[in-house]
């Protein structure tokens, strides 16, 4: 079960938003991912648990962050239920997508799961429901995605497989470069891995 901490910056001028300590598992039916965020100066700042099956779908989603609360899952495509800080309202929605995505590195976990890529293949288009800082506003985001390299690293504790995807938003062109190993972000823009205490899980492939 891998545990540890990324920090979160903001990808264009790197300004530090928050720590995300972290633990992760897969499962018999899927993988788990728990953590919480804190700011730079300590403060509580928000929780993400997202649990997918072993086809990457999101079976349970619950993020929380500056008093909003976003629940969703696969369902008719993916439906969510957001809820403003004082609880009077809640907003429902639903769109024809496969999952979620957001500042969390799970989501980087679960959209891999999801698309199940091949290296050096053409890339994958998906669509993704976006829950946007600082108040998890949903936005309906287009990506393209492609497993550049799949390269094996030795490390004390035996090879360690790390795939490079390029992500590419269909909507402005900008185009990212993140490193997975496992069910681990090693790199992505606005995401570092500080602190692993065990090593990242592999999925067995069915």
């Amino acid at each position: 079960m891998p545990r540890g901490r990324y920090s979160l910056h903001d990808p264009h001028d790197h300004t530090p938003l928050a720590e995300e300590h972290f633990h992760c598992a897969p499962g018999p039916s899927g993988w788990r991912y728990v953590s919480q965020l804190t700011t730079p100066d300590g403060d509580h700042r928000g929780s993400v648990d997202l649990a997918i099956d072993e086809l990457g779908r999101p079976i349970r989603l619950e993020v929380n962050a500056a008093s909003w609360q976003v629940r969703g899952a696969a369902l008719d495509g993916v439906t969510w239920v957001r809820t403003d800080p004082t609880g009077t309202e809640a907003t429902e929605g639903n769109i024809a997508a496969p999952g979620f995505t957001g500042t969390s590195p799970a989501f980087l976990i679960a959209t891999t799961r999801l698309l199940r890529l091949t290296p050096g293949a053409p890339a994958t288009r998906v669509r993704l429901l976006a829950l946007t800082d600082p108040v998890l506003a949903p936005r309906t985001v287009d990506q393209a995605w492609a497993l550049v390299a799949r390269q094996e690293h030795a490390t004390d504790s035996g090879p360690l497989l790390v795939d490079e995807y390029r992500i590419t938003a269909l909507d402005t062109g900008e185009v990212h470069t993140v490193h997975i190993a496992g069910d681990v972000v090693l790199s992505a823009p606005g995401i570092e891995l500080e602190h692993l205490e065990t090593p990242p899980s592999a999925f067995e492939e069915h």
